[in-house]
């Protein structure tokens, strides 16, 4: 077990005011029960805050982002993003299993390595982070582990290649995409962007990133194409 929580707040790429909270939301039951004189709880209640937590933030971000997309859609790609799997995967991404506290038996069981608890504690961090420092805190770290594996997630296309793949049919014709608008504060910023095939608009779209809104732009485009 690694006891450095300065190490691990690096990792976290956040720094506790509170740091007992990073300890609760480290704190396994079965450490919670063998320790109770010294320790002031499991992280379970943190699971149950950060689960709505983290179903919030990707139910926001995915409401925004992905304009296009009906609600099954969405709820299969929330689905996919926040399930013990992927949870457990960004957990390991920092070693997290390394700094969990836990029992004695646990600890012989191969608890720091089993799915279910790296997923849990994973849960609980985003509860410690919100607690500590909001919202916005809260948003930065969970969109960070959700915005690189959508980019892995077969079921977002690039777009972008798909419509690229077409023009590239007709020899000489032309793609750029061109940022025409820019909105909101920096930390919710929107991009409003247009693909031009041969200097004519053949697709809008709005994302948080420019990157975001020129996917969206293609979208459109193949859509108005009837692809």
């Amino acid at each position: 077990m690694k006891t450095d929580l300065k190490e691990l707040q690096n990792k976290l790429d956040y720094q506790f005011k509170n740091e007992e909270l990073l300890l609760r939301a480290l704190s396994h039951s079965s450490y919670a029960n063998e320790n109770h004189e010294t320790c002031a709880g499991s992280n379970e209640r943190l699971e149950f805050l950060g689960d709505s937590v983290l179903g919030f933030i990707t139910a926001e971000n995915f409401f925004t982002n992905y304009t296009k997309f009906p609600e099954g859609e969405l709820t299969k790609l929330r689905a996919n993003m926040v399930c013990e799997k992927s949870l457990a995967g960004f957990a390991r991404e920092i070693n997290l299993g390394e700094y969990l506290l836990l029992g004695k038996g646990e600890v012989v069981t191969g608890g720091r390595n089993r799915p279910s608890i790296q997923a849990d504690a994973f849960e609980a961090v985003i509860a410690a982070i919100y607690l500590d420092g909001g919202m916005e805190s809260a948003r930065k770290f969970v969109l960070h582990y959700i915005d690189e594996a959508i980019k892995k997630h077969q079921s977002i296309k690039d777009y972008k290649t798909i419509l690229q793949e077409v023009v590239q049919k007709n020899p000489g014709e032309i793609i750029e995409y061109v940022l025409v608008g820019e909105s909101g504060p920096d930390h919710d910023k929107r991009f409003e962007v247009e693909v031009h095939l041969n200097s004519n608009v053949i697709g809008k779209g709005i994302g948080k990133s420019k990157k975001r809104a020129e996917q969206e732009a293609a979208r459109e485009a193949l859509e108005l194409m009837g692809l």
